[in-house]
């Protein structure tokens, strides 16, 4: 893979290789992108926080950006994720954070948002803009 510009990425797999395949290379090399993003902005948000996350992973969702198991402190991100700028990627892990001290959509939960990422409401509009299945995927 390469990225040529804002706006081409080029996939290099073996001739004759299927729509699977490349798909299978493209999303692994998404997998790959965001694995080295997450780690340091969950650091950051923990500290900030005050709290844990005992472990997170990346999978693909049709209805959710992400999602959180409070009991288990598991966080999981959309592997759509890594079409996005990283502030879209930023503000979820801080909504999943969040939802370790304020389980719901309250006005505690929003007051909270507030306090550890000022412009969320910014990039929740990115992020409706284009809704999940929103996008096609051109192998």
């Amino acid at each position: 893979m390469s990225i040529r510009n804002n706006r081409t990425i080029d996939l290099f797999v073996q001739e004759g290789s299927d729509t699977g395949r490349r798909e299978r290379v493209f999303l692994a090399w998404y997998r790959q992108q965001l694995k080295a993003m997450i780690p340091p902005l969950i650091e950051q948000y923990e500290a900030a926080i005050g709290v844990q996350v005992a472990e997170w992973g990346i999978k693909k969702m049709k209805t959710r950006w992400g999602t959180c198991t409070i009991e288990a402190r598991r966080i999981w991100l959309n592997l759509e994720l890594a079409k996005k700028q990283v502030q879209c990627l930023e503000y979820i892990i801080v909504h999943e954070i969040v939802h370790l001290l304020e389980r719901h959509h309250t006005d505690r939960f929003a007051e909270l948002m507030k306090r550890f990422m000022p412009p969320w409401r910014l990039y929740r509009e990115e992020l409706n803009r284009a809704p999940l299945c929103h996008e096609t995927w051109v192998y």
